[in-house]
């Protein structure tokens, strides 16, 4: 029977394991970490750096989510880190690089290159914000509206009926036909699947100058033409024979600020068809369209970590 080893051997042997186990876990953490700039560098107005980021609402109804980040992992973990309403994916992990970031106000439009990195113009409390900063450090920046992206352009804003009608029978120009429906023809007859609502529909009637529209979908016909579920509530003929289809905004004031919407029908204000609901109230039957940017007339923070640093001279 061999001898129980020696009390000396023993300790030797579990702080030879320990030394091996914390060099390993050494080694893995330090390729984990970002390329580390000189310490004795820091950043300058007129120079350039490369940067990780997160950026999270400091207010609004996404308040603490996440808009965008320069981090893959970040990108793909919702449940640390939840998303805003207009934040977007951007698809592989190749896509997620450091920032490249002009210190300064008066980079050209698009930006230029040094070497094989590109530096741009960022809002003004971004780039401020990196001031001093020396490389491998992270930070908090805390951007107002007016360092950011500036107040809400209040014509961007409208207010609409969580309740309204489309009628079950309509009559269009032929260019007005054509617009509402693309690719749809319009000869008497055709039936097809009305765009945005997805119920049936048929063209009654059709000459070189109009076209006769039929809607026909049932009660409690369910479909998300915005982004969201509408219901039909109801379907009823009218005096003059074009009758009329009410539906209902299936939204709660607990979804305003959260929720990003599509206007299908092509009548989006300020040059775009996306918005944000930022307003829901059930007491006045409205909800409000925001086609203003998420981050516009918000505080923004950005969690930052400097990857390396291009002092002016390099510029």
């Amino acid at each position: 029977m061999a001898e129980p080893p020696s009390r000396t051997a023993l300790i030797v042997f579990i702080v030879v394991t320990l030394v091996a186990a914390g060099a390993l876990a050494g080694v893995a953490y330090y390729f984990s970490l970002p390329p580390k700039a000189s310490s004795a560098l820091r950043v300058q107005v007129g120079g350039n750096a490369t940067v990780n980021y997160i950026g999270y609402f400091g207010s609004g109804g996404d308040n603490g989510r996440v808009f965008d980040t320069s981090i893959y992992s970040v990108a793909v973990n919702n449940a640390s880190y939840p998303k805003a309403a207009s934040f977007s994916y951007r698809g592989s992990e190749a896509a997620y690089q450091p920032l490249g970031v002009y210190i300064g106000p008066s980079t050209p439009e698009g930006g230029y290159s040094i070497g094989n990195l590109t530096f741009s113009s960022v809002v003004t409390g971004f780039w401020e914000g990196l001031i001093g900063l020396p490389g491998n450090s992270t930070h908090t920046i805390v951007i107002p509206p007016d360092l950011g992206y500036g107040p809400e352009n209040q014509s961007c804003i409208r207010t609409m009926p969580l309740t309204y009608t489309v009628p079950i029978i309509a009559t269009y120009s032929a260019s007005a036909f054509s617009v509402a429906y693309p690719g749809i023809s319009p000869l008497t007859g055709v039936s097809f699947q009305a765009p945005g609502y997805g119920w049936n529909a048929s063209v009654l009637a059709a000459n070189n100058s109009f076209v006769t529209v039929e809607n026909t979908p049932y009660v409690g016909y369910v479909s998300s033409p915005a982004g969201w579920p509408v219901v039909v509530t109801s379907v009823v003929s009218t005096p003059n024979g074009a009758g009329a289809i009410t539906l209902v905004n299936q939204l709660t004031a607990a979804q305003a600020g959260r929720v990003q919407g599509t206007n299908f029908n092509s009548t989006g204000l300020c040059s775009t068809d996306t918005f944000i609901v930022s307003a829901v109230n059930p007491i006045a039957g409205t909800y409000t369209e925001n086609y203003n940017r998420e981050v516009t007339g918000q505080v923004l923070i950005f969690v930052v970590t400097v990857v390396d640093i291009f002092p002016p001279s390099a510029a």
